[in-house]
C-alpha cells in the first residue's frame, strides 16, 4: 500500500496544544466581553444551502468566496459558510417565534472562504461574531463598537485605531460628485482599495473606468478629509461635510448618524485617541446600510485589519416578509492571535500545557497510591495528569514534565507511603516539600500560587 503524503489543504491548518492554549485565551476573553455586554451564544450549521449565501444582496462576490459542498446523490445544493452574518439572518427568520426582541447573538465558529492565503489571511479561519436585531437606533452601534474597544483593551492592545464611516454618507458624496447611480457600487468598489493603493491610486483607477474629471476632483477634496482629534473637532469636521453636501437627504441622515454616533461612544467611555472618521472606509461587502467600523493595529501595521462590522438593516428581510434594523461587529480573530504573539501580549499565567500537576509513578506496585493522588488533586480542581509508565525512571518522568512545562511534580515512593507522606517538587525553582498525605491539595494549591 502506498504511504499517503501528510499535509493540510493550502490556507488551512493545524493547532499544536500550545497553540491551542493561546487561541482559547484570546477565545474565551474575547466571549467573557460578549456576555458581559448581555449576548448570548448560538451555534449554526457549518453547511448551508447555496442559495442562501448566494441570495444575500452579495451577488457576485458570494460566488468568489464559496466552497461548494455537494453529497454525491444529494438533492440539496450545499456550501460551506463564508461568515456568519448570512447564517444568522437565515436563523433569525427560521426561529423568530423563539426569539424575543432585542436579540443580542454572539457566535465564535470557523467559517470557509476560496481565497488566495497569505500571511494573515486563510481560508479557514474563526469568526467572532456580535449582532443586535430589533434595534434601530444608533446606541445600538455605539455599543457594537464599544464591544470592540473593550476586547482589544482587554487584550492588552495599545495602538489601535477604530475607523468609523456611514455608507450613506458615501453614497451622497457619490450624487454630489456626479456618479451616475448605476456606477455607485464601482465608487465603493475602488474607494475600498485605498488602503492598498492610496487615495491617489484610486483616483486613477476611477480615470481608468471612466469617471468624469469633475467627479474625481469632487471625490477628492471630500475623501482626503479626515476626523481625529477631540470629540468636538470630529463633530466640526462633520459639520465642514455637512455644508458641502447641501441638500442631499441620504449624506445628511448618514452625518447625523455619524454625529449620533461619536457622541454615544463617548459617553461609553471610547477614547477618541483609538478612534477615528475615515470617508475612505467602506467595507467590501454589499448587504452594509449605514455606520460601518473597521479596526486596525497601528503598531504594527503589516497585517492590516482585526475587526470590521456596521449596520445591515436590509439582510434579515431576504428571509421573512419584512426586514428589522440590525448591526454588530466581526473581531478577527487570527490576526488577534498572531498580533497576540508579535506583540508578547499573552500573559505569564497563560503556559504551554494546561497541566498543573504530574503525579509520578514510582513502580508497579505503587501505581494504584498515585492514581488515587491523581483523582484527589482533580476532585479539588487542580489539573493533573497521572504518568502511566511505572517502568519508566523517576528522572525521565520529572524531565517529561519539565519539557511540557508541567509547574509541579508529585512523587509516591516507597519512603513517603509507608509514612503516609507526600513529596512535591516545583520546577520552575526547584523547590520542594514533603507535607502529610492529608495536606497534599493543600501544599500543592500554595506551590502553583508560589506561596512556599
Amino acid at each position: 500500500m502506498a504511504k499517503i503524503t501528510a499535509r493540510t489543504p493550502k490556507g488551512m491548518r493545524d493547532h499544536l496544544p500550545a497553540d491551542m492554549i493561546k487561541r482559547n485565551y484570546v477565545i474565551n476573553t474575547i466571549k467573557s466581553v460578549f456576555e458581559s455586554f448581555g449576548f448570548e451564544p448560538i451555534d449554526t450549521p457549518v453547511l448551508e444551502l447555496k442559495q442562501t449565501l448566494l441570495n444575500s444582496e452579495l451577488g457576485s462576490e458570494a460566488e468568489k468566496l464559496i466552497y461548494y459542498a455537494q453529497h454525491a446523490g444529494g438533492k440539496e445544493e450545499l456550501a460551506l459558510r463564508y461568515d456568519l452574518t448570512v447564517p444568522l439572518s437565515r436563523f433569525f427568520a427560521e426561529h423568530e417565534h423563539q426569539l424575543k426582541l432585542p436579540f443580542r447573538r454572539y457566535h465564535i465558529a470557523p467559517v470557509w472562504r476560496g481565497e488566495r492565503p497569505q500571511k494573515g489571511r486563510y481560508r479557514e479561519f474563526y469568526q467572532c461574531d456580535a449582532d443586535i436585531v430589533g434595534i434601530k437606533e444608533i446606541t445600538a452601534d455605539a455599543e457594537v463598537m464599544s464591544i470592540v474597544y473593550t476586547a482589544l483593551r482587554r487584550l492588552g492592545f495599545t495602538d489601535f485605531s477604530i475607523k468609523v464611516n456611514n455608507r450613506k454618507l458615501i453614497t451622497g458624496i457619490g450624487i454630489y460628485a456626479g456618479v451616475p447611480q448605476e456606477k455607485l457600487p464601482d465608487l465603493y468598489r475602488l474607494i475600498d482599495k485605498t488602503d492598498k493603493i492610496g487615495l491617489n491610486g484610486v483616483l486613477d483607477a476611477m480615470r481608468e473606468e471612466g469617471f468624469q474629471e469633475e467627479t474625481i476632483h469632487r471625490l477628492a477634496d471630500l475623501l482626503s478629509l479626515k476626523g481625529q482629534g477631540t470629540l468636538q473637532q470630529r463633530l466640526a469636521a462633520l459639520e465642514d461635510v455637512r455644508q458641502i453636501l447641501g441638500d442631499i437627504a441620504i449624506a445628511q441622515e448618514g452625518i447625523e448618524e455619524l454625529e449620533a454616533l461619536l457622541q454615544t461612544a463617548d459617553v461609553l467611555g471610547i477614547d477618541s485617541d483609538h478612534t477615528e472618521l475615515d470617508f475612505t472606509m467602506v467595507r467590501g461587502l454589499g448587504y452594509y446600510t449605514g455606520p460601518i467600523f473597521e479596526t486596525v493595529i497601528t503598531k504594527p501595521d503589516n497585517l492590516g485589519s482585526v475587526q470590521g462590522g456596521g449596520r445591515y438593516d436590509e439582510l434579515i428581510g431576504r428571509f421573512r416578509r419584512q426586514s428589522l434594523p440590525t448591526t454588530g461587529i466581526s473581531l478577527g480573530i487570527e490576526r488577534i492571535i498572531d498580533l497576540m504573539e508579535m506583540l508578547n501580549l499573552y500573559p505569564e499565567s497563560v503556559h504551554t500545557t494546561v497541566v498543573q500537576v504530574l503525579v509520578t509513578a514510582f513502580d508497579d506496585t505503587l501505581q494504584n497510591e498515585s492514581l488515587r493522588a491523581a483523582m484527589e488533586l482533580r476532585h479539588a480542581g487542580i489539573r493533573t495528569e497521572a504518568y502511566l509508565e511505572p517502568r519508566k525512571s523517576l528522572g525521565k518522568q520529572i524531565g517529561y514534565a519539565d519539557s511540557k512545562g508541567i509547574p509541579v511534580v508529585v512523587i509516591l515512593g516507597p519512603d513517603e507511603v509507608a509514612q503516609n507522606l507526600v513529596q512535591l517538587k516545583r520546577l520552575s525553582d526547584s523547590h520542594e516539600m514533603i507535607v502529610p498525605r492529608s495536606e497534599l491539595v493543600k501544599a500543592v494549591e500554595q506551590l502553583l500560587n508560589n506561596e512556599a
